[in-house]
């Protein structure tokens, strides 16, 4: 028997780490169908992803390991939460942030992620492309557009008023929504072409 492909290693490699992380509870239930649908396919596996979400994020410093999520939502929020997690105690900045989708496919060659780069226009993502062309190793990024960030707090003091905050969740949660309806056109797309 012939020995296994570099793709099809690093591909059972990614396997093996998402299914761990989806025994543990650790995948975005908006992103957990798509993400198990390229798991099962051939040529195709996810890296890592992020269905988009709303947080504050504390920042205690310049590089990332100095960043820590002070509370984080991969779902539309309520005015309620939002004012209760800006109200506790914060030790750096905290920032007011919406992320969209990120999602990283690994492809066992160019024409598999031509594909994905078909898929991703037919559902209207308008970012994304090849990060890594290898021999056998070709990923692609994908990410949604819709995004704010503002610093909401300093040194445990407001800045916005909470007027303020309530109206930039009025315009967070519907792009939030609009986020999760990209993920699906997305998945119905990879439905009609994967393998």
């Amino acid at each position: 028997m012939a020995g296994k492909t570099r793709f099809e290693m690093i591909k059972e490699r990614h396997s093996k780490t998402y299914l761990q992380a989806l025994k543990q509870g650790k995948v975005d239930p908006q992103i957990e169908s798509l993400c198990s649908f390229i798991e099962k396919t051939e040529n195709y596996y996810t890296s890592s992803s992020c269905s988009g979400r709303i947080m504050f994020l504390e920042k205690t410093g310049e590089k990332k390991k100095e960043n820590n999520f002070h509370r984080r939502w991969h779902r539309t929020i309520t005015k309620e939460e939002l004012i209760e997690g800006i109200n506790e105690k914060a030790k750096g900045t905290l920032w007011f942030k919406l992320e969209p989708f990120i999602l990283h496919i690994g492809c066992a060659n160019l024409e598999n992620a031509n594909t994905i780069l078909e898929c991703m226009k037919k559902a209207g993502v308008k970012r994304g492309g090849i990060i890594v062309a290898e021999k056998e190793k070709f990923i692609i990024e994908l990410q949604g557009t819709g995004r704010m960030e503002f610093i909401a707090k300093e040194k445990n003091k407001q800045l916005p008023t909470n007027e303020y905050l309530e109206k930039a969740l009025e315009t967070a949660n519907p792009l939030l929504e609009k986020n999760y309806e990209r993920l699906e056109k997305l998945e119905k797309e990879f439905r009609k072409k994967l393998n």
